[in-house]
């Protein structure tokens, strides 16, 4: 186990987190089910390595009544036949988001699929949820939060 660098950031500068929880309160107001915002988060912390967050999301995601069986097979959610297609949607529009740095931008078919499934104030709520998710990534990894803490 590794030992944090530093207290989260966002502890640190409280004037901070009213912000960031804000942000987060408005992103799942857009009518996605928290079910699908669960698995992107978890997929795009997968990538991120934030262990802090992987392990966070998973039990929030089983505290909201997810399986272990899809909760297992989020990373490899391609081959595993326990998603549906709006969630598919979902976990590829978190991959691209997430990596952007390797594609330069969201093609227009990966949008395209996820507009398919989610009108447009729910693809709001995925790209700022995503985009939180990064944060969280980013912030939690740069400062070696512990999995399993808390803040």
């Amino acid at each position: 186990m590794t030992d944090a660098r530093m207290t989260n950031p966002a502890v640190v500068i409280p004037e901070a987190m009213p912000a960031i929880l804000g942000v987060v309160k408005a992103a799942k107001k857009g009518g996605v089910p928290e079910s699908v915002l669960e698995l992107v988060h978890l997929r795009a912390s997968q990538i991120n390595g934030c262990s802090y967050c992987v392990v966070g999301g998973v039990a929030s995601a089983k505290k909201n009544g997810e399986t272990d069986e899809r909760l297992h097979a989020v990373a490899a959610w391609r081959e595993a036949p326990f998603f549906t297609e709006a969630e598919r949607a979902a976990l590829e529009l978190s991959e691209h988001v997430t990596r952007l740095a390797d594609r330069a931008v969201v093609p227009d078919e990966v949008w395209n699929a996820a507009a398919e499934h989610f009108d447009e104030k729910q693809l709001a709520s995925l790209v700022l949820w995503i985009s939180l998710t990064n944060f969280f990534n980013r912030i939690n990894a740069t400062t070696r939060q512990p999995a399993g803490d808390t803040w």
